[in-house]
């Protein structure tokens, strides 16, 4: 959505205040809350969007007389990849083989097992199950009976597969960093609007080196970012500058 006076009016803000060599640090903010916004949100899925795991969930197999444990949550980002292995894995087990994947970035690891037969086939679950934000982690208790490469792929696709099924789910919807410039006596209309459309991580900065014009930045939910601009402009009465993404 392209909306109006977006560009211009921050264009002419910039060059209105360039002799006084600084940058209102209201603006300076909002766009560190895209370059986040955007670091973390690598892929939602189209429209804005995604399903992940709702809490975490454990499958137990015995296939020939190996102990297969699937273990399944959710991962916000890349980061936290080693910190849920670190809480799930089990140091006594024979191998802790794992995939995750967090929008179009993703990693497996067949801990020991012959390569491609453990991490790959539990990515390719992950993948197959249409959820984002998701790790996987399967714990092998051998029990001394080999399953051979076939074996091996399908009985760890399969537990993966199995406990991504049983998994609660969740709709996430992508939030948009925004901002409006309002005068003081507005703020209390702005804040109401914020309020009722559950606005997000509310922050006023007074400095905009404009008279009387404060910035409120915010994140709202992105099918909720029009109807809020067109709320805003219709109850303040008048035409405001925003800011977004």
């Amino acid at each position: 959505m392209q909306v109006s006076n977006l560009i211009s009016p921050y264009q002419r803000y910039l060059h209105v205040h360039n002799h006084h060599h600084r940058i209102s640090s209201s603006l300076f903010l909002l766009r560190s809350m895209v370059t986040a916004t955007t670091s973390r949100t690598t892929t939602a899925a189209a429209g804005g969007a995604f399903t992940t795991i709702a809490e975490q969930v454990t499958l137990e197999r015995e296939i020939k007389k190996s102990k297969f444990i699937a273990i399944a949550g959710h991962i916000p980002d890349e980061r936290s990849a080693q910190s849920f292995l670190s809480e799930v894995q089990d140091p006594r087990a024979t191998h802790n083989c794992w995939a995750y994947k967090v929008g179009n970035q993703y990693r497996s690891n067949d801990d020991g097992e012959p390569s491609g037969t453990a991490g790959k086939p539990i990515h390719s679950a992950i993948e197959n199950s249409g959820l984002d934000r998701v790790m996987v982690v399967v714990i092998r208790h051998f029990g001394g009976i080999k399953l051979g490469t076939g074996g091996l792929v399908r009985a760890y696709g399969g537990v993966a597969t199995e406990c991504l099924k049983n998994a609660p789910t969740r709709l996430i919807k992508s939030q948009v960093p925004m901002g409006v410039e309002v005068t003081f006596d507005l703020l209390g209309v702005v804040y109401h609007q914020l309020q009722s459309f559950k606005a997000e991580e509310i922050k006023q900065d007074y400095d905009t080196g404009k008279d009387g014009i404060t910035m409120v930045t915010f994140k709202i939910s992105f099918d909720q970012a029009e109807a809020l601009e067109e709320a805003l402009k219709t109850n303040c009465s008048r035409n405001l500058v925003f800011y977004k993404h």
